[in-house]
């Protein structure tokens, strides 16, 4: 089934680049110049992605990002924002918004379409997380759909075997897992890590979500049998 994407963006010269450029890689492309146009679109019928502008005339990116974001139609709907804006502080905030990822003008087209190629991937072939767009602990936010991890501070960098390991610990919250059964789930049959290599990873876990003395332990160590995570202490 071809997707369908959305792009919107009041740049006419980029809209046209991107709808050629992604209707050549085979996608069905709708565009929108203005925030309340899409906004209509959008109620109307659900794409499988959007590319979204932060500055558009009408509602700016942000807002109905947000708006989208707040409809159970939409909730995960997968967003890429587009910005002039390149400051960390921007990007966090497009992000916490709702986005799930982020890319500064001027870029490459190629990278775009890889970005697209990579979140529809996601989005659609992965489960959804236990009834929920993103897991929140404390004061870290995961999207385990997107790879994409925030504090209050900023993002956070979790490699994808860190990010398959805090998944799996996630959906089984409150039952004890032994090394062998994180191994076999997180790296598989034919890979050939250790036992040592889990409790590597187990401990940089812990200094990311643990890092505060006064924090909560989430990840408890069972001895001789494994590990066990709990949300709530």
């Amino acid at each position: 089934m071809t997707a369908r994407i959305m792009i919107v963006e009041d740049e006419e010269p980029l809209t046209l680049l991107l709808r050629y450029n992604l209707e050549a890689e085979g996608y069905a492309v709708d565009t929108a110049a203005r925030g309340d146009e899409a906004e209509v679109k959008l109620k109307e019928a659900t794409p499988d992605l959007v590319v979204l502008d932060w500055m558009l005339p009408g509602m700016s990116g942000i807002e109905l990002c947000r708006r989208l974001r707040a409809r159970v139609e939409t909730e995960r709907l997968p967003i890429i924002m587009l910005t002039a804006r390149g400051e960390e502080s921007e990007r966090i905030r497009g992000l916490a918004t709702g986005a799930d990822d982020y890319i500064v003008k001027p870029f490459s087209v190629p990278e775009l379409v890889a970005r697209i190629r990579a979140l529809l991937r996601r989005a659609l072939g992965t489960p959804e997380l236990i009834g929920k767009p993103r897991f929140e602990l404390g004061r870290f936010w995961i999207r385990f759909d997107t790879g994409q991890a925030l504090t209050n501070e900023g993002e956070l960098s979790l490699s994808d075997k860190e990010l398959k390991l805090m998944e799996l610990f996630v959906h089984n919250e409150n039952k004890p897992l032994s090394r062998a059964d994180i191994l076999e789930e997180v790296w598989g049959m034919g890979a050939f890590p250790t036992d040592r290599t889990v409790d590597n990873f187990v401990l940089r876990l812990r200094k990311l979500f643990e890092e505060e003395p006064d924090e909560p332990v989430h990840l408890i160590t069972l001895r001789g049998r494994g590990y066990l995570f709990r949300k709530t202490p």
